[in-house]
């Protein structure tokens, strides 16, 4: 068979996405402080875009405001008198006390914004103790490698053995190290395991030798169980004491380095608003903080001149401002559709928003997507990462979408709504003998839900409900 060239013809068709459309793609999907750092990106690197004044930008929000509402607001002014009876020779004499001839040194200081508070951090603080307490050098040393081998909840993650060959000591010196780092504040820091932080706690507190050292050591797993019964019986005591014992233990840190964790909380910020006004509900949102982009006129102006420029310069300043033009306006339309998409859950999830989560109905993606005529990967990707505040709280927008679950009568109920109820008979339960998930599978029965006693576990489990043998309380 000879080789040969020849050429063909033929018709095909195929999706090509633009990189103007996945740019629209990924602003969709990005929450409010990732499209906050992409938009400062932008202006950084476009010189064609820049943010509008803030005073332009409420002039024209004025402005497309009144043209939609047709409302107009008077100012309001505030004409402050002062009363001319005021005796000012009284005034002076009364509060002349001398402070004011004191000469007055004008002192450089520091900047206000250059102040930040700083947290104190497990570590630091165990240091500091360590700096302050009468040990050797070679103390020192072992000391500090311990504390760095401590995780988030004060537990030490290497054994003697590992930090006696790190820091080349004998295994001696450094159990010794161990056990004056291990009654610093916090007071159990540094222990290998649960048993022995509480076990540390106990001995601090002078209660070595008692009943609580005696269930530490050798009764964990039934007081894990809380089969107090079980622990009376084998040490032979009354259950009164060893209830007593059990509330003393209660009262111990078993993670002892986590009220010194420095995380920093991060606060939500909501995409979006839905007020009650009235018998409905109004849809706001949420732009504080974002820039108003715009063109620069300048740049806009060397393309309409007729000014020759050097090679190149007018088609890069033509495609940074198409490149900002596609970014504006692929921005509005992020707003717009995460506005549809919330107006469409309100008016699905009218009952939630009138009177909380019990009345949630179950909401798939496709619901909304036929509703506001989008594609169902559109308001997925619109539903992540985005919050929204409502009278009932701040939810994430694909907590309104849950699945469905059957009822014995009528229609069905999101699964969000029995875990609600599921909540509440426990929150209502007797103490002493807490429901077992079968009991609550029949409760919720009688509520008109149809529901396993494996599908009652699983929810519990996902909402971090302990099984009854451990919510029993023994009092």
């Amino acid at each position: 068979m000879a080789l040969q060239l020849k050429q063909s013809l033929s018709l095909t068709q195929q999706l090509i996405m633009t990189p103007q459309l996945q740019q629209a793609i990924k602003l969709l999907q990005l929450s409010r402080l990732e499209l906050l750092e992409t938009i400062n990106s932008e202006l950084v690197t476009n010189p064609v875009l820049e943010e509008m004044p803030a005073d332009e930008a409420d002039e024209e929000k004025g402005e497309e405001y009144e043209k939609n509402s047709e409302l107009l607001l008077k100012e309001v002014t505030v004409k402050e008198n002062v009363g001319e009876d005021v005796d000012w020779e009284a005034y002076v004499s009364e509060y002349n006390t001398g402070w004011a001839d004191t000469p007055y040194e004008a002192k450089d200081a520091y900047p206000f914004e250059s102040v930040t508070a700083s947290k104190t951090n497990l570590h630091s603080h165990l240091m500091w103790q360590i700096n302050m307490s009468y040990l050797s050098d070679a103390q020192k040393e072992i000391a500090t490698h311990i504390i760095g081998n401590l995780d988030d909840d004060g537990y030490l993650k290497s054994s003697i053995e590992e930090i006696a060959q790190i820091t080349e000591q004998p295994a001696e010196l450094v159990d010794q190290a161990l056990k004056v780092i291990q009654n610093f504040d916090p007071v159990g820091v540094a222990a290998r395991d649960t048993r022995e932080c509480l076990l540390i706690q106990a001995r601090f507190q002078n209660l070595g030798g008692t009943i609580v050292e005696e269930i530490i050591l050798h009764h964990m797993d039934k007081l894990e169980n809380k089969r107090y019964d079980l622990i009376a019986k084998n040490l032979s005591i009354p259950i009164d004491d060893v209830i007593s014992a059990v509330s003393i233990i209660t009262s111990f840190e078993p993670k002892p380095g986590r009220k010194y964790n420095d995380e920093e909380t991060i606060y939500i910020s909501p995409d979006i608003y839905v007020f009650k006004v009235g018998d409905d509900y109004e849809i706001v949102l949420n732009e504080d903080g974002l820039p108003k982009l715009k063109i620069n006129a300048y740049y806009r102006d060397i393309l309409s001149s007729k000014d020759s420029f050097e090679d190149g310069t007018k088609q890069y300043i033509q495609d940074k401002l198409k490149s900002a033009a596609w970014l504006i306006k692929s921005i509005h339309q992020r707003q717009r559709t995460i506005y549809r998409v919330t107006e469409s859950i309100v008016r699905f999830q009218r009952g939630f928003f009138d009177n909380g989560i019990a009345l949630l109905k179950p909401l798939v993606l496709r619901d909304v997507a036929e509703d506001i005529q989008m594609h169902e990967s559109t308001i997925s990707r619109v539903t992540t990462n985005k919050y929204v505040h409502t009278p009932q709280g701040v939810f994430e927008l694909k907590f309104f979408f849950n699945s469905a679950i059957q009822c014995l009568d009528g229609d069905p109920v999101s699964s969000e709504s029995v875990k609600e109820h599921l909540k509440n008979i426990i929150r209502s339960e007797d103490g002493r003998k807490p429901y077992s998930d079968q009991e609550i599978a029949d409760m919720l029965k009688k509520h008109n839900i149809n529901v396993a006693r494996r599908t009652v576990a699983k929810y519990r489990e996902t909402l971090g409900i302990l099984p009854s043998r451990k919510r029993k309380k023994p009092f």
